[in-house]
């Protein structure tokens, strides 16, 4: 589900980020990631196969799947539309909201108390869609115990079809709850009777997926996540990225809310999220959604790089320009091979060095900078160059001319 976008703001960056790294890390030492692991200057490519990209799901020819197979390392699908697809793509995982309950479902309607409400007792939201006076999906209350075994029962069930993972949506540690206008109302907690807390929220989350997580310890699991929640140091956010082994950046490093620095939504404070993701041994999708045009691809490649592991994940709804199987971006075939080092900063623009090249990104609302990138050098259009100009939010990935191993040129929209 779309969430909104993160303001603009800026509020100097949460504070107890080294407490943060610290927390998380102890929570999860004990496990590490399932994910497959190759090097940080290859592409691992996830597909959001939603309803528009049935044209290319629906009736594939062998040399179709095959294909898919080879570019796409999970797909996002939807039961029970995939279920007989799963004999040809086997990497998928399937679909399910945290505390979604729709008023037309027969378990609403036997257990409407599952739901959360306001003081007047009226049925709250998930604030998204929402017109005239109501919201498709309402809250449910993911504290109650009946309601979270019949979400774990339904999972199961879907899982046995042969899903290797669920992809969790709406998994808010900050408040996402409203009246049918979409305006923010805090819930009466049914265990309490008064009004419910920021923490309660977030611990009922949080004890939700360990048991998610503990009802299925051999399934991937991911959750799409609001990375923006505060405290960054807040046990409960780091019990709940514990219980997952991906945590999906919904709309990645395009995000027109990130700003630049070390704001509460500077892009400074989202590349420290994902360190902390990966201090603690899982990994991050940047989930892009805004990625159009050249310039913007470019870009959220270069910051995907400054962060890949060799196990994170980009990509972005299947039927998108340049992401589908009749027009994929050759720019996703690249390959940097291992990376030097970590990423850095020179001159204000964010760097990091490969074996067959380099990436580099101006955040946002920063002045346009050059930097000198020396000799031996092309950009992924096959053009050599000596030095780059970066204005604000643009990125660029520079292969080295004397290494085979890069992806062929890309060509230029």
């Amino acid at each position: 589900m779309a969430k909104e976008r993160s303001p603009h703001s800026s509020t100097l960056a949460a504070r107890g980020l080294a407490a943060a790294t610290l927390l998380i890390t102890l929570a999860l030492a004990a496990s590490g990631s399932i994910a497959d692991v190759r090097q940080e200057g290859s592409v691992r490519f996830f597909a959001n196969a939603k309803s528009d990209f049935d044209r290319w799901t629906k009736r594939p020819s062998r040399a179709q799947q095959a294909w898919m197979r080879e570019h796409y390392d999970r797909m996002l699908t939807y039961s029970p539309y995939f279920d007989s697809r799963l004999a040809w793509y086997p990497n998928a995982w399937v679909y399910k909201d945290s505390y979604a309950l729709r008023s037309n479902w027969q378990i609403f309607k036997d257990n409407p108390h599952w739901v959360l409400r306001d003081a007047d007792g009226e049925a709250l939201y998930i604030p998204f869609a929402c017109s005239g006076g109501s919201c498709p999906q309402h809250a449910a209350d993911f504290g109650n115990q009946d309601f979270r075994q019949w979400w774990i029962d339904g999972l199961r069930k879907k899982l046995d079809r042969g899903y290797i993972g669920v992809y969790i949506d709406d998994v808010n540690l900050d408040w996402r709850v409203s009246n049918g206008r979409g305006e923010h109302v805090k819930p009466i907690d049914p265990r309490t009777g008064e009004e419910m807390t920021l923490g309660d929220w977030r611990r009922y989350f949080a004890e939700f997926m360990e048991q998610i997580r503990a009802a299925f310890v051999d399934a991937e699991i991911v959750h799409n996540v609001i990375w923006y929640a505060t405290p960054a140091d807040d046990p409960f956010i780091a019990r709940q990225i514990a219980s997952a082994d991906y945590i999906n950046l919904e709309r990645g490093a395009t995000d027109d809310g990130i700003r630049g620095g070390s704001g509460k939504y500077g892009f400074e404070s989202f590349l420290g999220f994902i360190d902390r993701i990966h201090a603690g041994g899982r990994n991050v999708i940047l989930d892009d959604d805004d990625s159009d045009t050249l310039t913007e691809r470019d870009y959220e490649l270069a910051a995907y790089l400054l962060v890949n592991d060799g196990s994170d994940l980009i990509g972005a709804d299947g039927d998108r320009r340049r992401m589908n199987p009749d027009n994929f971006w050759e720019g996703y075939e690249i390959a940097l091979g291992s990376a030097a080092g970590p990423r850095f900063s020179v001159g204000g623009i964010l760097r990091r060095d490969f074996e067959c090249g380099a990436a580099l990104l101006n955040q946002p609302d920063m002045p346009t900078r050059t930097v000198t990138i020396g000799e031996g050098f092309n950009t992924l259009a096959g053009i050599p160059v000596r030095s780059v100009v970066l204005g604000a939010r643009t990125g660029a990935i520079l292969t080295r001319q004397d290494c085979s191993s890069t992806a062929a040129p890309v060509r230029p929209d």
